[in-house]
């Protein structure tokens, strides 16, 4: 076992993510033939098959699943310990991934993010935007090292921490109907044509399960891949958009929209941070996740 190097895990770890040994070579800034003779050395220490070999690209076996797992687990352990030990010669330095819905990298994380990158210049953030669900699994597996996702099942194996709310609220075109009111109700909304996200999305699923909790249908017109697109949509008068409230003031401000509130309860939602475990963070995500949490930041 000791034959095992870090960067035959590395290299391993990218061709599994990328499906690809050219792209994993490209991403690992080496050419694709080391790339496959270290791979060929692991499966050949293994004596086990590691990799599925197709024409549309390589994935793992069980064998290879199963050192996959451990191998994203070593692979951030040398992360960690070299974040831990570059704060005693440089202060805190490294990398931290962070993967969020879109409601969080809309309203919350820019203002957050900065304010803490201005106080830890060495430390850097990569940000992805992703499904509730698809956050989960990738902070179970490790693939990211904080997650911030709007709904809170499906968490076992991981640690949960409250992080902010928001509200949908209902926006719509100035001589539509609903703005008039201060307040509606989501059932009332759905007498209307909806501009609606695309099917993948966690809020699609929302509207479309409360929807069908009271008996109705929601007329969706177009579907968007972003609250910039839903608003726009409403502008040109497709329809009534549910958007966060945060998201609907902007928009409504630059492009004269109205905000109707949403008297539902399920329409306020409370947005969770979600770790594997606090104790094995990097120094630099421990940092990055009291900051979010409005804590003082201990290493």
């Amino acid at each position: 076992m000791k034959r095992i190097d870090f960067a035959s895990m590395q290299y391993f770890v990218a061709v599994c993510e990328t499906g690809s040994i050219a792209r994993a070579a490209e991403r690992e800034h080496i050419v694709p033939s080391a790339v496959s003779k270290r791979l060929g050395e692991l499966e050949a220490l293994f004596g086990v098959p590691l990799l599925d070999r197709g024409a549309r690209g390589v994935s793992p076996t069980v064998a290879g699943e199963a050192l996959l797992f451990h191998a994203r687990d070593v692979l951030r352990s040398v992360d960690r310990l070299h974040a831990e030990l570059s704060e005693y010669a440089l202060g805190v330095r490294g990398r931290v991934s962070i993967h969020a819905n879109i409601s969080a990298v809309v309203e919350f994380l820019p203002e957050d993010l900065r304010s803490f990158m201005a106080a830890h210049e060495g430390i850097k953030i990569d940000l992805q935007e992703h499904l509730s669900t698809d956050i989960l699994r990738a902070v179970l597996e490790g693939r990211t090292d904080l997650g911030v996702v709007s709904q809170v099942h499906g968490l076992d194996g991981l640690e949960c921490f409250p992080y902010r709310s928001d509200e949908l609220v209902a926006i719509v075109r100035p001589e539509h109907p609903l703005a008039g009111a201060e307040v509606t109700s989501y059932a009332t909304s759905l007498a209307f044509d909806h501009v609606g996200l695309s099917h993948n999305s966690s809020l699609y699923s929302l509207l479309e399960r409360e929807a069908e909790a009271l008996g109705l249908t929601r007329r969706l017109r177009i579907h968007v891949s972003g609250f910039d697109a839903v608003c726009r949509m409403v502008e040109v008068g497709l329809g009534v958009g549910i958007v966060p409230e945060r998201v609907g003031g902007f928009f409504a401000a630059a492009l004269g929209l109205r905000i109707v509130r949403l008297d539902d309860a399920w329409a306020r939602r409370e947005l969770q941070l979600v770790v594997r475990d606090r104790s094995c963070l990097s120094v630099a995500a421990r940092l990055l996740l009291d900051h979010l949490l409005g804590r003082d930041a201990t290493p």
